[in-house]
């Protein structure tokens, strides 16, 4: 089974493909994931990122496209993947669809976790990240034991500048400009899912496996 998970900020993509691909038994796949692990083992396409990221820019998709197809060449996701995080545009979905075309592959399923602006903005707002481990929590849904420490290394929690209530609103206006091609995109393929994800997270989590487990069955049947 392949899936891909969309949404806006907040949507809970990386909580809910994370859980999804424990539940389903497949392999997560984060772009984000995939940048550090070369950044950190400097293979040749890491340390060109590192390039871009020490001098404080972004690194261009065109190199996020070529780790994430050498990414799809490892045998473990011969029999299915959980990708989020990508595409986030429709340029983006149209590179994947290459590396998916050379691997004679194609998608089962893209979910759209449809998110209301009030939800983004608690969950964002709240949301605090330890300064050397990486680990999320949120002041309200998921607050640490002790309050400014995390559960896992005990380093001082904090709060992205990009979590801020102005930033956030002009994060989710460039995300609709881009989004709404890449749905139309998707819609045309007959595999978009759209699913409400303003509930909690294990709600979500249901309606995702009941929708997959359902249809899966269906197209056996």
């Amino acid at each position: 089974m392949r899936i891909v998970l969309l949404g806006p900020p907040g949507a809970g993509k990386g909580t809910q493909s994370k859980e999804l691909a424990v539940r389903l038994g497949l392999p997560h796949i984060s772009t984000g994931d995939i940048l550090r692990e070369n950044v950190k083992a400097s293979t040749s396409l890491g340390k060109q990122a590192k390039d871009y990221m020490d001098k404080g820019l972004l690194v261009p998709d065109e190199l996020v496209a070529k780790m994430l197809k050498d990414r799809f060449q490892q045998p473990d996701l011969n029999k299915g993947f959980i990708l989020d995080g990508y595409p986030r545009n429709l340029a983006q979905a149209k590179t994947l669809d290459e590396i998916f075309k050379e691997k004679a592959i194609g998608l089962d399923f893209v979910i759209y976790l449809d998110t209301s602006v009030p939800v983004i903005l608690q969950r964002l707002t709240g949301r605090l990240v330890c300064s050397i481990c990486g680990a999320n929590f949120h002041a309200t849904n998921m607050p640490p034991k002790v309050k400014g420490a995390c559960d896992k290394c005990g380093a001082s929690l904090y709060q992205r500048t990009d979590d801020k209530e102005e930033t956030i609103m002009k994060r989710l206006e460039v995300y609709k400009q881009e989004a709404s091609p890449l749905l139309d995109y998707y819609k045309a393929t007959k595999k978009l899912h759209t699913l409400a994800a303003d509930e909690d997270a294990k709600v979500v989590l249901d309606k995702i496996i009941l929708l997959v487990t359902k249809s899966n069955d269906t197209l056996k049947a």
